[in-house]
């Protein structure tokens, strides 16, 4: 992910910031203790990871199915630049199990060409496609592109009014405008009126994305780390903490995506961050299995 990137970290305050006093209020509705978790990466077509978490001659037909046996979760890019047809779907769900979760990136001509507006048949078309995932449907997600100011908002809530109930949504903001003073307070109850998530962003270059405002059941989390940077380790433990206490008030659903440079070492942080949230948060995931060599998971 090159949204936020720095060469350099040393001068970046990666504290969380606090969570929203409206959180817990607002998760009050539901049930505490209820969470269910899904984890997974960006990518499962990774060479690098041949002998790592994949068997030594895996092919790449096969990546996918290999990856859904480490992992219970994707972060689908790759409708970002093409909605998939019917086949190519059936072909993804048959390698994964029942449990397993797509989470969709909404196609560029909606969010990022059209921003939008007049593209009704291609999120009629969009919806249908990832309909298709069944019960393997996660939650998807609208990023907006980072020209989508807070002025826009009117379009966003037309938008969000006109969208199918049954898809399950989570819309990521990215431009300045919506994170100073109270403005991402009025995106978060047009958010809020429409039962659609919020997507948090944590990375070393836009500290203002870390918004830590929750609007419904579910939350999706976008974790950019460093190369396993000591820093990763720490910020992590910090998620450790806050998605516990946010399990305690009531959060329902929580989709954690972890990103590293190149994505090459993402399974080794994805591991840590799994065993740290099972022991905290008493989950049940299981741990990311390494060929060849015991993977060591780094105390800091």
């Amino acid at each position: 992910m090159d949204f936020g990137k720095l060469n350099d970290i040393s001068r970046v305050n990666f504290r969380l910031p606090a969570s929203s006093k409206i959180n817990k209020q607002l998760l009050a509705r539901y049930t505490p203790n209820a969470l269910q978790v899904w984890v997974g990466l960006p990518i499962w077509s990774q060479k690098a990871w041949i002998g790592k978490i994949y068997p030594p001659k895996a092919q790449s037909k096969d990546f996918l199915k290999y990856y859904a046996q480490q992992f219970n979760s994707i972060e689908l890019n790759t409708t970002h630049y093409r909605i998939p047809d019917k086949t190519t779907i059936e072909q993804w769900k048959s390698q994964v199990s029942k449990n397993f979760r797509f989470s969709p990136k909404f196609p560029q001509p909606i969010s990022h060409e059209k921003m939008l507006q007049n593209c009704q048949d291609l999120v009629a078309a969009f919806c249908k496609a990832i309909s298709g995932f069944g019960e393997n449907l996660g939650l998807s997600f609208l990023q907006l592109p980072p020209y989508f100011e807070l002025k826009h908002l009117p379009i966003l809530e037309k938008f969000l009014s006109e969208f199918p109930e049954n898809i399950p949504l989570a819309v990521e903001f990215r431009h300045a405008s919506w994170f100073k003073g109270e403005n991402f307070e009025k995106a978060a109850e047009v958010l809020e009126k429409y039962n659609k998530s919020t997507v948090i962003t944590d990375v070393a270059g836009r500290r203002d994305v870390l918004h830590q405002r929750i609007t419904n059941s579910a939350l999706m989390i976008r974790f950019v780390g460093n190369g396993l940077h000591p820093t990763d380790y720490i910020r992590l433990d910090e998620w450790v903490g806050q998605i516990s206490e946010w399990q305690k008030q009531g959060l329902q659903r929580l989709f954690f995506f972890l990103h590293e440079p190149d994505n090459i070492v993402a399974p080794e942080i994805a591991l840590y961050f799994i065993e740290k949230l099972n022991s905290a948060c008493k989950t049940t995931l299981p741990l990311p299995k390494f060929f060849g060599k015991n993977i060591q998971i780094k105390l800091f």
